[in-house]
């Protein structure tokens, strides 16, 4: 048995690891995450009574409640996924997504560097800190037939994808200078239940339900690499037990979809799971489909080789794109109370990232 430590573990797929890790292993898991818009306890619920989960609402830009932490939890894998991850919102506020992403992640790089170096030998030998990042790094595929490999240049396009870059390079550099053993995963656009309303799929299906406008930024012509967020937090766990130490590795769905495509196939599954009535003006969800003045900077195709984690570690995708999707739509149908709660809230459901309708 061992202790993990999550950061950013109440977020979309920091939870969907914790409730991977807490019901599908014996190890023992503490989340630090300082619920932020994107942090929901509500994700957590399913394992907040294990003894074997700890929960510590902590920004990981407070040094010491990190050092606290590590002293009290003594973890030998620290799994680091607290980030500002929306594009449309680091376009509108930037300074989070430095303060969090590069800052936040140099303080729990300092926080895990002292503390390992404190660990006694044998120990020390098998302590892990897993850095996850996403594909934004590389930047735009578009007008090419290639993917993104493990040692494609980075050339992020938007503040979010920048910072995230920034990230990675600063634990690849505690490798290097202080010989902290790190690994970095970089994955693609994840979905599934659990999933905050901002995201297009999410956002797609609340919309719909409510009878509202379904945005879709241009033409919808953007391409999108598609991965059910419980085959990556398989991956993730499959990463830190067989991975080796300085290696990267890339996780990906294998489900390329242009995103109208994305939106037209949720309208359908709804009309199918959830049909509008037939006194409504509206009677296929395909009908609310309105095109927005596209996001500045918008990469238009993303796409992930990973054949790396595959051959290496023996990691598949278990969903297709249309099982996973299909169990999304039913998850939302079903939990109205979660993503009702969060636009009781602070977020209403309107697209951001400087964008007006046409």
């Amino acid at each position: 048995m061992k202790q993990f430590l999550i950061t950013g573990g109440a977020g979309f797929i920091g939870s969907a690891l914790v409730r991977f890790l807490t019901e599908s292993t014996d190890h023992r898991v503490v989340v630090v995450d300082k619920l932020s818009y994107a942090g929901n306890l509500a994700s957590l619920a399913p394992v907040q009574d294990n003894p074997r989960f700890a929960f510590e609402q902590v920004d990981i830009c407070d040094r010491a409640a990190l050092d606290r932490i590590l002293a009290q939890y003594q973890p030998d894998c620290i799994m680091h996924l607290a980030a500002e991850s929306h594009v449309d919102r680091s376009i509108d506020s930037p300074w989070a997504f430095i303060e969090t992403n590069i800052v936040g992640t140099y303080h729990l790089l300092e926080a895990a560097r002292h503390y390992w170096n404190g660990m006694a030998d044998e120990r020390k030998k098998g302590f892990i800190f897993h850095h996850i990042s996403t594909d934004e790094v590389f930047g735009d595929l578009h007008g090419t037939d290639t993917f993104f490999t493990e040692t494609t240049p980075y050339a992020p396009s938007s503040p979010y994808s920048a910072s995230k870059a920034s990230s990675d390079h600063l634990v690849r550099a505690w490798m290097r200078t202080y010989g902290l053993p790190i690994i970095v995963t970089n994955c693609s656009n994840n979905y599934g239940p659990y999933h905050f309303p901002e995201k297009l799929i999410p956002l797609t299906i609340i919309n719909a339900l409510a009878g509202k406008k379904l945005p879709v930024y241009g033409n919808g012509s953007q391409i999108r690499d598609w991965l059910y967020v419980e085959d990556h937090a398989r991956a993730l766990y499959t990463v830190v037990s067989s991975g080796k130490v300085g290696e990267t590795y890339n996780i990906g769905g294998h489900n390329e979809r242009r995103n109208l495509d994305v939106v037209e196939i949720l309208c359908d599954l709804l009309d199918e799971l959830a049909p509008r009535q037939r006194s409504s003006d509206i009677t296929r969800y395909r009908d609310l489909i309105t095109f927005v003045t596209d996001r500045p900077g918008h990469d238009l195709r993303y796409a992930i080789d990973a054949s790396k984690i595959e051959r290496e570690l023996g990691w598949t995708p278990q969903e297709t794109f249309e099982s996973g999707i299909r169990k999304t739509v039913e998850w939302y149908l079903a939990n109205p109370q979660w993503w009702q709660a969060i636009l009781n809230g602070s977020y209403r459901g309107e697209r951001l990232g400087l964008t007006t309708p046409r």
